[in-house]
């Protein structure tokens, strides 16, 4: 699931990913990100944090107080690089923090595919 507001990197995102191989459900805000794990479990979620309705924090929150959905792998990718955001999302269970300026795509790509293999 790539969860994603700005809907031209959401689909940079997607189309990289299903070269990989990987079937790919987006989201463009928290709140569709919520509703959309309550109808099924993905097998790893990129999230921004910086979203319209339900931020990216919120998610990652809904996520780790949920028994069925706590164990997904969530990679952060976001434009907020202060310590305490990235300390914040790794307490709240996210497996990987990536800053927007300072990763390539390529970078989140292979994370990506070095989790779900």
């Amino acid at each position: 699931m790539v969860v994603e507001d700005d809907r031209f990197l959401s689909s940079l995102i997607k189309a990289r990913l299903e070269k990989e191989g990987l079937s790919i459900i987006q989201a463009f805000d928290g709140e569709e990100a919520i509703n959309l794990l309550r109808q099924g479990k993905p097998d790893l979620i990129v999230l921004d944090l910086i979203m319209p309705k339900v931020s990216g924090f919120e998610v990652l929150e809904t996520i780790s107080l949920s028994p069925q959905l706590n164990k997904i792998p969530v990679v952060v990718l976001s434009n907020l690089g202060q310590d305490d955001d990235i300390q914040k999302a790794k307490s709240l269970g996210a497996a990987e923090y990536f800053v927007k300026i300072r990763v390539s795509i390529d970078d989140l790509i292979n994370k990506v595919r070095a989790i779900v293999q």
